[in-house]
């Protein structure tokens, strides 16, 4: 991964998380290179690109396809009341721009499709998951599993969250732990738990893309927001996974377990 030179106001800026032990200005010059693709701009997706911002990752591109509505706002932090009716990806890129003018920020108002997932992967270091439908996730999952781009999940439900790293062939990928759909439905949420499971996204990809510390590969950290605690799951790959095990069509083998 390249990096890019901090100037001085971005020395002044991070000073904070530069200082961090293993992190160091090698650290920020690398978020400053990266390219993160964030799909999805609700309750996962808003705090997430909030905090990949304001940590200085140098080019975020959004992608959603909806509008903003009055129900949204209990969660979706970056869409204000004057934001009714706007594309989500606008509203979100206005707001992450007044936050750090210095970073390349784009904004995509589209359906992700089989035809199109792969070509925005593939521009990317990085994925992170701000989608409320399994449909959708498993287009980017298999788009990242051919690419060989990390995939951060994070999946809410009321009180309750949970959140993992998959990067096939090291680790399992979204498929070999949740191989069916899940019908899209009206799900109860609390805003603050896509909040904090936003949040924990985030640092996975700050801790990818600099280097610290352990990833979450291969265990399911979950939340629950009604006991205070969390859980932690070990993880595996299915070899018989239809997105990281058996090679599909034209697709070369994805290496051992």
């Amino acid at each position: 991964m390249s990096t890019a030179k901090l100037n001085p106001q971005e020395l002044l800026r991070y000073d904070r998380q530069i200082i961090l032990p293993g992190f160091g200005p090698a650290g920020q010059e690398k978020l400053k290179a990266a390219r993160i693709l964030v799909v999805g701009l609700g309750g996962l997706g808003c705090p997430a690109s909030l905090y990949l911002a304001a940590a200085g990752v140098g080019r975020l591109t959004l992608v959603d396809q909806e509008a903003v509505e009055l129900s949204n706002l209990n969660r979706q932090i970056l869409h204000h009341e004057p934001d009714l009716g706007r594309p989500k990806v606008e509203s979100a890129a206005e707001k992450l721009r007044r936050l750090n003018s210095g970073l390349e920020i784009s904004a995509r108002q589209l359906t992700l499709t089989a035809e199109n997932a792969p070509e925005l992967v593939g521009q990317h270091d990085l994925v992170v998951d701000g989608l409320d439908n399994f449909a959708t996730r498993r287009l980017i999952n298999r788009a990242c599993v051919d690419l060989g781009v990390p995939f951060i999940y994070g999946g809410i439900q009321g009180l309750t969250g949970m959140v993992s790293f998959f990067q096939p062939p090291g680790g399992p990928c979204l498929e070999c732990i949740f191989p069916h759909d899940i019908p899209p439905q009206k799900f109860p949420v609390l805003g603050t738990t896509p909040g904090l499971i936003a949040c924990l996204e985030a640092t996975e990809a700050i801790k990818y893309l600099t280097g610290l510390g352990e990833s979450l590969q291969g265990r399911l950290l979950v939340y629950d927001g009604l006991t205070a605690r969390f859980q932690e799951v070990s993880l595996s790959r299915d070899p018989d996974c239809p997105a990281c095990g058996r090679p599909r069509a034209g697709q070369p083998p994805s290496g051992p377990a």
